[in-house]
């Protein structure tokens, strides 16, 4: 059972978790690179997911996928009534969303490999929800509220502390 507390704090954890969500994604940060200011759209699954020697990069898939679990768990704590296709239209929204923006401000490539990896994530975020869920029954706001405060504190400071580095500390000259 959600008390409006608890409510007012996962609205307040899924707000930071979009701004932070939306500084990485779409501007970089806490890196920058000039490189993301350009305007292409990817159509074909893993296509742009290689390197330059033809290796997949795994990380960058298993990264997109990280960032959109928390989405999954907060659209369960938010709207544990819905049922699953509707808990999902909202992570697809989001991240065609995103990548529409990309492209509009050039800001990066858009591709449908995101928009995949995006979505698993948020899914799998509702299957972390509702295994929750079935472990806590009515505690399961609250322990996934705790946890979510702690994990937000640290990656806001680790955020942080990564932006100050890269365009303070690596900005200056002789370093």
């Amino acid at each position: 059972m959600r008390t409006d507390k608890q409510e007012t704090l996962t609205l307040a954890l899924l707000a930071v978790y979009l701004l932070l969500l939306t500084a990485v994604v779409l501007f970089k940060l806490p890196f920058y690179s000039p490189a993301a200011d350009e305007r292409a759209v990817n159509l074909i699954p893993l296509m742009g997911s290689f390197d330059e020697h033809g290796a997949l990069v795994v990380w960058e898939i298993a990264y997109n996928i990280l960032l959109f679990v928390p989405l999954g768990i907060y659209i369960c704590m938010l709207r544990s009534d819905w049922p699953l296709l509707k808990r999902v239209i909202p992570i697809v929204g989001l991240t065609v969303t995103f990548e529409v923006v990309q492209f509009v401000f050039a800001l990066g490539i858009s591709d449908i490999t995101d928009v995949l990896d995006n979505t698993l994530g948020g899914i799998i975020g509702i299957g972390i929800y509702t295994l929750l869920s079935r472990l806590f029954r009515d505690r399961t706001a609250r322990i996934a509220n705790v946890s979510a405060v702690i994990v937000t504190v640290c990656v806001t400071a680790r955020f942080a502390q990564l932006y100050y580095l890269s365009h303070f500390v690596m900005m200056q000259p002789g370093i």
